[in-house]
């Protein structure tokens, strides 16, 4: 009897956890451990730090397949992301050995010509934001962002991401 107890209140505190926003990063692209989805009430703006669920589309079919995305809640079966806006609608995205917004340099932008397996990556083209879309970054080297993907829409931010309890290992 206690174990079914036990097992009931297991699940009661994952959805209470889940239900107040609460989500563990396991992925080196941030901080590891607890983070909390705050709310958004205005545009996405660039410097904040979101959790956003990236669309369907075949470049994330194909980056869930090789590994890149793992399992969670958003359309298409996978975890949101946790990532910086480095640029919004109307700015001007340059990729080269690296990008650029507007002309400017943003650091830890390098890019990678081959994935951890040694897979080639392609690139984003680069190009100006259009309305409605966000362009996300990580400084972690090994970051699936729009580097690879592109913009994302701007509908598919859940909120702001903010640390609880982490450790960069």
């Amino acid at each position: 009897m206690v174990l079914p107890m036990a097992a009931v209140a297991a699940i009661l505190l994952v959805v209470t956890a889940v239900v107040g926003g609460y989500r563990i990063n396991l992925t080196p692209s941030e901080p590891l451990g607890l983070w909390r989805i705050m709310p958004l009430h205005r545009p996405a703006a660039v410097g904040d730090l979101l959790f956003i669920c990236p669309p369907e589309t075949a470049a994330m079919r194909a980056a869930r397949a090789r590994g890149y995305l793992r399992s969670g809640s958003c359309p298409g079966g996978v975890a949101p992301l946790i990532k910086t806006v480095i640029a919004v609608a109307g700015q001007h995205v340059e990729i080269g050995a690296s990008v650029n917004v507007e002309g400017r340099e943003v650091p830890s932008s390098s890019l990678a010509q081959r994935d951890g397996k040694g897979r080639p990556l392609a690139p984003f083209m680069s190009g100006t934001i259009p309305p409605g879309y966000v362009f996300l970054h990580s400084a972690f080297p090994g970051s699936y962002d729009s580097r690879y993907f592109g913009p994302v829409p701007a509908p598919g931010i859940l909120g702001l991401a903010q640390e609880v309890l982490t450790y960069a290992p």
